[in-house]
């Protein structure tokens, strides 16, 4: 049990954060030409991280990699469609497809992270001097 809610917590407090963001009529505004990237690059951060803490709860689970990834992407992908519904809800606020493209791109750029990170793991090469 403990390893189990070791491995699904993490993953599950991310989501409540994500929702906790989601639920707020306004968001605080960046300076000058930066608050569109900033909230957009926001996006990316937090579906790459919430993916990579979906692999990290299904490995505990499966061994097979490709079972793991296909489940951490559909997962992720459909917390994003269900945040962005979630947000036509919330006054002020809308739910935005071009948004769960910028969650894919986080999805897949964790996914592939990940699969880039295990294959070098595997094959024994070890990381290119910095």
């Amino acid at each position: 049990m403990r390893e189990l809610l070791g491995r699904w917590l993490p993953p599950l407090i991310w989501m409540g954060l994500i929702f906790a963001v989601s639920a707020q009529p306004t968001l605080p505004s960046a300076p000058g030409p930066w608050d569109l990237p900033l909230k957009k690059g926001m996006h990316v951060v937090a579906y790459a991280v919430l993916t990579w803490l979906y692999l990290r709860a299904f490995r505990g689970h499966w061994e097979d990699d490709a079972r793991v990834r296909i489940a951490s992407v559909v997962l992720a992908l459909v917390y994003a469609v269900s945040d962005e519904y979630h947000q036509t809800f919330v006054p002020g606020r809308s739910g935005s497809w071009v948004d769960v493209v910028l969650d894919g791109v986080g999805i897949v750029g964790a996914t592939l992270w990940d699969w880039r990170r295990r294959h070098r793991l595997r094959s024994g090469a070890s990381r290119p001097a910095e």
